[in-house]
């Protein structure tokens, strides 16, 4: 179980680095360059790519869309645990796989839920009237946690070696998409992006530690199988 303990202790890391960054940008740096005078942490950098990059609301709107696709995928592994459940009739014939991401991806929405209540830092731009929470970038949360969870474990459920791969790029190439476009449309500060990215990596070293725990259990499980069976054999 070595490896699984080695991204439990950088998930550690990874969960302290975020959260002493979020205190950061709550503390460090603090000016009244958002609108109506709404004060941002770390303002120079913030307004430095706040300028570079004035909102588009196009490219807004079409990232905020975009940015549901991920839930797709919560669709696709919940019908497989679905068939599997039918298959075996039971809870135990469903992959431990799909309870992890299944897991995984409700424990990632009831963050996005809570930082879009919870206002830790506003948007630098009024959409239709209103000051929107803005930190982190739950879009950033969303894109990142769901596409590369879920190409992790693609080769579990995809056994098509073109399809998978197919697949994978496209999820590469979205996720970059929804998470530059959140970024260059100036619905959101840098360190809001930056923020998200923290505790996907986070988030998604604990999802990697526990699949790794689950690999190395069944290899375990594999070889005390062929041990006790040439033990019968001798």
């Amino acid at each position: 179980m070595k490896n699984s303990k080695k991204y439990i202790i950088s998930s550690i890391i990874l969960v302290i680095v975020a959260i002493i960054f979020t205190i950061l940008v709550k503390v460090f740096d603090k000016g009244a360059i958002g609108p109506n005078n709404t004060v941002v942490g770390m303002q120079i950098i913030n307004d430095y790519f706040k300028n570079m990059f004035p909102f588009n609301e196009t490219l807004y709107k079409i990232t905020k869309y975009a940015g549901f696709i991920p839930l797709l995928l919560g669709v696709f592994y919940a019908i497989i645990g679905a068939i599997q459940l039918v298959k075996g009739k039971s809870l135990k014939k469903v992959d431990s796989r799909i309870y992890l991401i299944g897991g995984f991806y409700i424990l990632v929405l009831i963050l996005y839920i809570f930082f879009e209540k919870v206002a830790l830092n506003y948007r630098p731009v009024i959409i239709d009237g209103e000051l929107e929470a803005s930190f982190p970038s739950t879009h950033t949360l969303l894109a990142l946690c769901f596409f590369v969870s879920s190409i992790m474990v693609s080769k579990y459920y995809i056994k098509n070696d073109i399809l998978r791969k197919v697949v994978n790029i496209s999820s590469v190439v979205l996720m970059l998409f929804i998470v530059i476009g959140r970024m260059i449309c100036g619905c959101h500060w840098f360190t809001d992006i930056i923020g998200g990215v923290l505790i996907s990596l986070a988030l998604l070293n604990i999802f990697y530690a526990i699949l790794l725990f689950i690999e190395e259990k069944e290899d375990t499980d594999e070889d005390n199988k062929k041990h006790s069976k040439k033990q019968v054999e001798d």
